[in-house]
């Protein structure tokens, strides 16, 4: 008996260690996949489009609006009640130099609904090109619900900070946690399980 017990230990451990390191090649892989960069910063597309979390991603995605890389904005998941003139004012531009250019998107509170909200907008307008603007932590996962619900057009990822971890501000430990955490985020899109996240998703 204890001869069986040991065997079925040893068989489990042996499984275990293996998922355990097709788990960790699976981590590396996802890390591979954070960009640091701006694809084709200089291209011009149809439309950016920012998923907001930070204030950092709206102010560049409005930079890159008046730069001229796209004639058209869409921040989606932005608060209920919030207004344009609003964001104008706390970004420090005039309402109008925005008005017909930008889109505040109410709907959306999770990756996925960005993606049915950012789809929605594309569609509408007629929109074939997208400059997509979030973490670069967050980026993987947002591609991937965005190829769904837009399976033909062309997205460019443009990550954007936080400052603190592209400072290093979090520390390794921190920011390993933020990375591992998105990077579970990222196999429940990837399984179809996205529906397991909580109804206001904090990663994005």
């Amino acid at each position: 008996m204890r001869r069986e017990v040991r065997r079925r230990l040893l068989r489990w451990g042996g499984g275990g260690a293996g998922l355990l390191a097709l788990l960790l090649a699976g981590f590396l892989w996802f890390l591979a996949q954070v960009p640091e960069e701006p694809a084709s910063p200089v291209r011009r597309t149809d439309g950016i489009v920012v998923l907001t979390g930070g204030a950092e991603r709206v102010e560049t995605g409005l930079r890159l609006l008046e730069s001229g890389s796209a004639p058209r904005l869409l921040v989606s998941g932005v608060a209920a009640r919030l207004t344009l003139q609003e964001l104008a004012r706390a970004h420090a531009r005039e309402p109008s130099a925005l008005s017909g250019r930008v889109t505040l998107g109410h709907a959306a509170a999770t990756t996925v609904g960005n993606a049915a909200e950012t789809a929605a907008w594309a569609r509408a307008n007629g929109l074939r090109s997208l400059r997509i603007v979030t973490a670069g932590y967050h980026m993987p996962r947002a591609l991937l619900e965005l190829h769904r619900a837009l399976p033909d057009a062309e997205l460019l990822p443009h990550p954007v900070g936080p400052a603190s971890l592209r400072e290093g501000a979090l520390g390794p430990a921190r920011a390993a946690r933020l990375h591992l955490g998105e990077y579970v985020k990222y196999l429940l899109a990837a399984t179809g399980l996205s529906r397991l996240l909580p109804a206001r998703d904090s990663g994005r």
